[in-house]
């Protein structure tokens, strides 16, 4: 199955786009493209090469090219010459958007680094390695469940909610070169009641300075510097404001942007804890967003494959996604930045296996258990515990500059949870100023200012949270109906089948009106619709896998959804 980008890709020109939009330089090369590659038993290089890998695709996905699985115990190889060299006075960087799990470097036969986790980014310094022309090799190991480290959705024994897993390097591959004394990452916070934007320039120690609106503002890396931003213009899906500024840091000059903006829980004129958004009440309502392809897997195949879903997903009248157990590459949440797009962002799940008492008895019994019991949670080995705190905070260190990104979910449905509060606590020392759902869908903790509920079987009704938190409907839905010529599989999946498109039309104004709006209206803040898309051998999306069937008009289900998102733009 395809998507018709897939069918129209450029194998000479794979994802071409600068991939770091808010750290943007002009001397850059990007390394994607055919490689060679191998899948070896051991660790040591491979003699003999088993052929081309299209990167940045896993070889599952079929766009790769390959078409074969990583299986736990093995290693994937990667090969290419790259020419690429240092003057004097500079550095080689190369970047890796995303590497599953974890991943070796080596340049011309040297170990130069390397990097675990496979959902975040990470940069290597080639400076003392690279000769103009040299060969540089990756290799990747990927256990899956059979690790410890986030996983995400992906299973080696797939079906149902969990997919194809996937391998090795499925996010851009790119190299710069820069000043000896470069800006490694800026953190961004905007202070929306100071009318001030800081800017915190991460580089050697030294002076730096920001250009804004024709000004310039001085201050030394590592050290917030203050940017007044008078008579501002607030970012919100409405009017996504984005302001663009310049650091410069010594001979390195990067060009980046931020957006005035804020997000909290408070209570409404009428005492009802809400969600408020630049000072007002604000209901978002979104979908699931899993960022799953049939012919990329978790790799879009195109920079206008991620522009599709998000825009498709605003003319239908929502406002937020919810990108569930996977971290994007950096140019999806800049295309959510620009079209205006609030995110939830999930931390993928990890740890041992689910064990399904503790994952599904809550659906039954409403009972939630205290999650300091690690072996019922699958979190016994306190390495992984550890290994989990480390993912999580590269995770949110990479995202926490990006304007449409409002809330953060560490656990979902009890898969590998442990310690939420402890996990939260960190979350907000390292970004105080968005909000965090701890355990969405049950184990709730009873932290926090967020109840997150999953209603997926019954009718919801709201009720108040009794320790007076806002209440989110973190997801619900889930109506599946299949269009058979656009199914990845014959089986297929959902939680309540509509056997024609008017079925599912009629469904989903039914559940829209009867019970969602009156939830609103009594102090519900936000829900989540599953999903966006159909996945694999679930078919609950309001697209098909290939996104080539729309099973709802976007003016009808507009329409419906402006009984949510409407007020917002009353107010």
């Amino acid at each position: 199955m395809m998507t018709v980008w897939g069918e129209q890709l450029d194998r000479n020109h794979v994802l071409q786009d600068y991939p770091r939009p808010q750290l943007r330089r002009e001397n850059h090369t990007i390394l994607n493209g055919l490689w060679d590659y191998a899948m070896t038993a051991s660790d040591q290089p491979p003699e003999k090469w088993d052929g081309k890998i299209l990167v940045p695709f896993s070889p599952e996905a079929p766009l790769s090219g390959v078409n074969r699985s990583l299986r736990p115990g093995e290693y994937l190889w990667y090969r290419r010459r790259v020419d690429l060299k240092a003057g004097p006075g500079e550095r080689a960087l190369l970047h890796i958007g995303a590497a599953d799990q974890v991943a070796s470097v080596y340049v011309d036969g040297c170990a130069v680094g390397g990097h675990t986790g496979g959902y975040t980014s990470f940069t290597l310094d080639l400076t003392e390695y690279l000769t103009g022309d040299s060969e540089l090799l990756i290799r990747v190991r990927d256990d899956t469940e059979g690790s410890l480290l986030a996983r995400g959705k992906q299973k080696t024994e797939r079906g149902g909610i969990w997919y194809t897993a996937q391998s090795g390097l499925w996010q851009t591959v790119w190299a710069e070169i820069v000043p000896e004394r470069y800006v490694r990452s800026l953190h961004i916070v905007p202070k929306f009641d100071d009318s001030l934007v800081e800017i915190t320039v991460q580089a050697e120690d030294g002076p730096c300075r920001v250009e804004f609106d024709g000004q310039v503002y001085e201050g030394r890396a590592g050290q917030p510097i203050r940017v007044p931003v008078p008579l501002f213009r607030a970012w919100c899906p409405e009017e996504p404001k984005l302001y663009d500024f310049t650091v410069i840091c010594g001979a390195d000059r990067v060009e980046s942007y931020f957006a005035m903006r804020k997000v909290e829980v408070r209570r409404d004129e009428h005492g009802v804890p809400r969600i408020f958004l630049n000072d007002r009440p604000y209901f978002m309502h979104g979908v699931l967003d899993q960022g799953y392809w049939p012919d990329g897997l978790c790799t879009a195949p195109s920079d206008e494959a991620m522009i599709f879903d998000i825009q498709s997903m605003k003319a239908m009248g929502f406002n937020m996604l919810r990108k569930h157990m996977k971290v994007e590459p950096l140019r999806w949440y800049y295309h959510c930045d620009r079209i205006g797009m609030l995110v939830w962002q999930d931390m993928p799940s990890g740890g041992g296996d689910y064990k399904l008492p503790v994952v599904t008895l809550p659906l039954l019994t409403k009972h939630h258990k205290k999650d300091h019991d690690y072996a019922a949670f699958g979190r016994a080995d306190e390495a992984g515990r550890k290994r989990f705190y480390a993912e999580l905070t590269q995770m949110v260190e990479q995202l926490r500059s990006c304007p449409s990104l409002v809330l953060w979910t560490p656990f979902n449905e009890g898969w590998g949870q442990f310690d939420a509060e402890k996990a939260a606590a960190l979350i907000r020392k390292l970004d105080p100023d968005r909000l965090i759902d701890h355990a969405s869908g049950w184990h709730d903790q009873g932290i926090g200012d967020l109840q997150s509920l999953h209603v997926y079987f019954t009718a919801y009704k709201f009720k108040p949270d009794r320790k007076g938190r806002a209440v989110i409907l973190s997801e619900y839905g889930g109506y599946h109906h299949a269009v058979w010529d656009h199914c990845w599989s014959r089986k297929n999946f959902g939680y309540r089948n509509q056997k024609s498109p008017e079925a599912l039309l009629a469904a989903y104004e039914e559940l829209i009106t009867g019970q969602i709006v009156p939830a609103m209206e009594k102090g519900l803040s936000a829900a989540v619709y599953t999903q966006l898309s159909d996945v694999e051998e679930e078919v609950n999306g309001l697209w098909t896998y290939d996104r080539k069937v729309q099973k709802l008009s976007t003016a009808v289900i507009r329409n419906i959804n402006l009984q949510l998102t409407g007020c917002n733009q009353r107010r």
